[in-house]
């Protein structure tokens, strides 16, 4: 992969990584890119395919891993989530550093590619606010809660792995959070 060394934000979900990565794409919209993931889920309201995700069937998804087309792959709650190499190439194209946002899994697959990224863990300061988070969006069912709140659990337990992140930010500010990010990455 050629170009400027790529970002990873991993972080359980609710830890605040969209909302990070929508500031710093907003601010330095010409510097970043987004790594736009595949996924076999349905479209939530409001999200839209090639710019949220790249919403795809189980078949394709399986055919292209088997290509050797992902970099990356997961599967959580029922669902596949990965990322294509042709999906940072296109940021890469544009001359921008890419950001991918991928789970404790994907990190630790990426170790082991040439790929070689920045990582950086976004948590949150607690379980509790983390729940409270998801609860909030009202997006979850009482048990898709419950098995984010069990990934995260296990996410903030593996995330602890002395070398896996260049950086932990704790989310309880999110102006302190993005200051943090920024600060790394305009390094």
């Amino acid at each position: 992969m050629q170009g400027p060394r790529p970002v990873v934000l991993s972080g359980p979900s609710g830890a605040g990584k969209s909302t990070l990565l929508k500031k710093l794409l907003k601010d330095y919209e010409n510097v970043f890119g987004f790594s736009v993931s595949h996924t076999t889920r349905q479209p939530r309201p409001g999200e839209v395919n090639g710019k949220d995700y790249h919403f795809v069937t189980r078949e394709e998804m399986k055919k292209e891993i088997d290509a050797g087309e992902f970099i990356e792959h997961a599967e959580f709650s029922g669902n596949m989530y990965g990322t294509s190499k042709g999906a940072v190439q296109a940021v890469q194209a544009q001359n921008q550093i890419c950001v991918l946002d991928i789970d404790i899994q994907g990190v630790k697959n990426i170790k082991k590619t040439d790929l070689n990224p920045i990582y950086i863990s976004v948590q949150p300061p607690s379980l509790d606010i983390l729940e409270k988070r998801l609860r909030d969006r009202k997006t979850e069912t009482e048990e898709s809660l419950t098995k984010r709140l069990n990934a995260a659990r296990v996410d903030l337990e593996l995330s602890k792995e002395p070398g896996l992140f260049d950086l932990v930010i704790i989310n309880d500010d999110l102006e302190k959070a993005y200051s943090e990010l920024k600060e790394v990455l305009l390094e």
